[in-house]
């Protein structure tokens, strides 16, 4: 612990970094990020970090930018010979392509642990990746943190009766039982085709909902088809409230409207992606004081496993 530690955060979630620095204890360090008139990005540290143990704060939601400014940042610390730099990550984006499943693709997210490391990174520390192999893609730690935490807390407060919490697809069977198991209610899945990108049909509900109250389990809502369809077919079968927590709030296109017109009484989501505007029915929950306490932990080099829990 003895080289100091600096916090410094890129453009793309402003307030989620500075809030946890606060939680941290300290202000976010001083960084000059600008874009020249093409739109290319310039980076400047404007004091020493010279032996300094440097965490940047990121989200790589969309646009593309939000990456290439991560890398230059992880680049500039490097060569103004940082001790040890960790890329922290609350939204790991182009993780959906972490497989080859179709000829002639991308493995994007295998790309993007390549130019991490390849800027110079020495750790990685997110949140609850799509794929958790995507861990394996790394040659350099990677501590994958879990928003179950803040959201059982949001929904115990709430005394939910009857409660069964369900899965979207198999993909997150996983971690809707976790919830279930943590939270003492029932598991269901929903069993549905996608016959393209960003579109999703629900097929079939397996486990008992009637007359149930309902938590739909997601890492993240884009286009908020998949979520709303869900929701409506509970419904259909008999669900009563039914209420959704998803980690990474993208929404993008018509999300809000199809949110906005479902069945779902509420949807809890973390502030690792800023939202585009308010609704009525969307809850957020700060991951702040996680992400600190995994930086404090990360420093000071003690156990980071005890914030795992899915």
């Amino acid at each position: 612990m003895s080289n100091p530690i600096k916090i410094f955060a890129g453009r793309a979630n402003p307030g989620l970094a500075d809030a946890i620095a606060r939680s941290f204890g300290q202000n976010l360090g001083d960084v000059e990020i600008k874009n020249f008139a093409d739109g290319e990005i310039y980076v400047h540290y404007e004091e020493s970090i010279r032996g300094c143990d440097v965490f940047i704060i990121q989200s790589t939601h969309p646009t593309g930018d939000n990456w290439i400014e991560l890398l230059l940042l992880i680049d500039a610390a490097k060569r103004a010979s940082a001790a040890r730099v960790t890329a922290v990550l609350p939204y790991y984006g182009y993780a959906r392509q972490e497989r080859k499943d179709q000829p002639r693709v991308s493995i994007a997210a295998k790309l993007m642990a390549n130019m991490l490391t390849t800027a110079g990174v020495d750790r990685v520390l997110t949140m609850d990746l799509h794929a958790s192999q995507i861990q394996g893609f790394f040659d350099v730690p990677v501590d994958h943190l879990y928003g179950s935490a803040v959201f059982i807390d949001y929904f115990r407060k709430l005394h939910l009766s009857n409660l069964v919490v369900v899965a979207p697809d198999v993909g997150g069977i996983k971690t809707a039982r976790a919830y279930a198991k943590r939270m003492g209610a029932d598991l269901a899945l929903i069993d549905k085709r996608r016959p393209r990108q960003n579109e999703a049909e629900v097929m079939n509900i397996i486990g008992e909902v009637e007359g149930r109250n309902v938590l739909l389990i997601d890492d993240m809502i884009d286009t908020a088809g998949t979520l709303t369809n869900a929701a409506n077919a509970l419904k259909k079968a008999g669900a009563l409230e039914i209420r959704a927590a998803c980690t990474h709030p993208l929404l993008s296109g018509p999300a809000f409207e199809r949110i906005e017109a479902s069945a779902l009484q509420e949807v809890v989501v973390t502030d690792t992606v800023p939202l585009r505007r308010p609704s009525h029915k969307i809850t957020v929950v700060s991951v702040a004081d996680i992400f600190a306490d995994a930086i404090r932990r990360i420093y000071t080099d003690e156990s980071v496993s005890t914030l795992f829990v899915p």
